[in-house]
């Protein structure tokens, strides 16, 4: 391997749009049938919007972008997922919430990509723009990431799972005038993946989330519109949701929002509540209680899985 090459192992059975910098890293994993698999994965970092644009963020080193991680080989269309980090939309949690998954994902042959999108100061649309045209990119690349583009899923953690449930539910919601990708390409992911996420403005919202996205006085019309639990409909893309029962910060009736409505409306829904974790656990690879939720996960992909 090269200087520049990294390894890590992850045991998944114990659950201008310039290219800026590619390096390379191998992904040691154990799929839930403990067979190892081998990949080689580059890793590209794509800029959501040109280098004028005035979508480029308030703070140095804050650009949005993707980092996208695509196994070498030869294969042609694999899944892919899109990861949002959480972080109230106040910061980005993206390693434990990010980089961690989209290696999982790379684990198993899928495409995976990092989300890094605009948070407070920047108020809706920043975020929901970035996350659209990431999604778009993702879809109108597709053929060079080797993507199947009727196969590109959405994750999301914390408020990054309010994004994602937005796009989900919601992905017309809001086109910016930059993104020349808006009329031709849709940002609907094909399927919906949400940790502790945040779904609901109303009763049981995560306020600082409220806050940072909307500022301090939302009108009711606001909350009502980013309360997704009330946008689900038959077109939303099937969706895996996990929450702890006790979570602190973001109380688990999001999660049962959510799965209600999915119901409602027909949508195939996977809801797995587990009785003890802390808010922001990501892969809880430290909670022998809490881990095996990605074993879990990698069952619900399916064929979605290389390996």
């Amino acid at each position: 391997m090269k200087e520049n090459s990294r390894r890590m192992f992850l045991k998944t059975s114990s659950l201008s749009l310039g290219v800026l910098t590619t390096t390379s890293l191998t992904a040691l994993a154990q799929t839930p049938t403990e067979k190892e698999s081998i990949y080689e994965v580059e890793e590209t970092r794509i800029n959501l919007w040109s280098d004028q644009s005035r979508n480029n963020g308030l703070e140095a080193g804050k650009r949005p972008n993707i980092v996208i991680y695509k196994p070498k080989g030869t294969a042609t269309k694999r899944a892919a997922m899109l990861v949002c980090p959480g972080g109230g939309y106040g910061m980005l949690a993206s390693d434990h919430e990010g980089v961690q998954l989209a290696r999982f994902f790379a684990s198993m042959g899928m495409v995976a990509a990092v989300l890094t999108y605009r948070v407070a100061p920047n108020k809706f649309p920043a975020p929901y723009a970035d996350g659209v045209r990431a999604m778009r990119i993702l879809r109108s690349k597709a053929a060079a990431f080797g993507v199947d583009p009727q196969r590109i899923g959405l994750m999301g953690f914390s408020a990054g799972g309010h994004l994602a449930s937005t796009i989900a539910t919601q992905p017309e919601l809001y086109k910016d005038p930059e993104d020349d990708l808006a009329a031709t390409v849709s940002a609907r992911p094909d399927r919906v993946i949400l940790g502790y996420p945040v779904i609901t403005f109303g009763e049981y919202t995560h306020a600082g989330s409220v806050k940072n996205l909307l500022g301090d006085n939302p009108t009711a019309a606001q909350l009502k519109q980013f309360s997704n639990e009330l946008h689900v409909s038959r077109q939303t893309p099937p969706a895996f949701i996990f929450h702890t029962a006790d979570d602190g910060a973001v109380p688990v009736q999001n999660a049962f929002l959510f799965a209600e409505a999915c119901v409602k409306h027909k949508v195939p829904v996977a809801l797995h509540v587990y009785p003890r974790g802390k808010h922001g656990v990501g892969m809880a690879l430290d909670n022998p209680e809490l881990r095996d939720w990605t074993t879990v996960l990698t069952g619900w992909l399916g064929d979605w899985r290389s390996v």
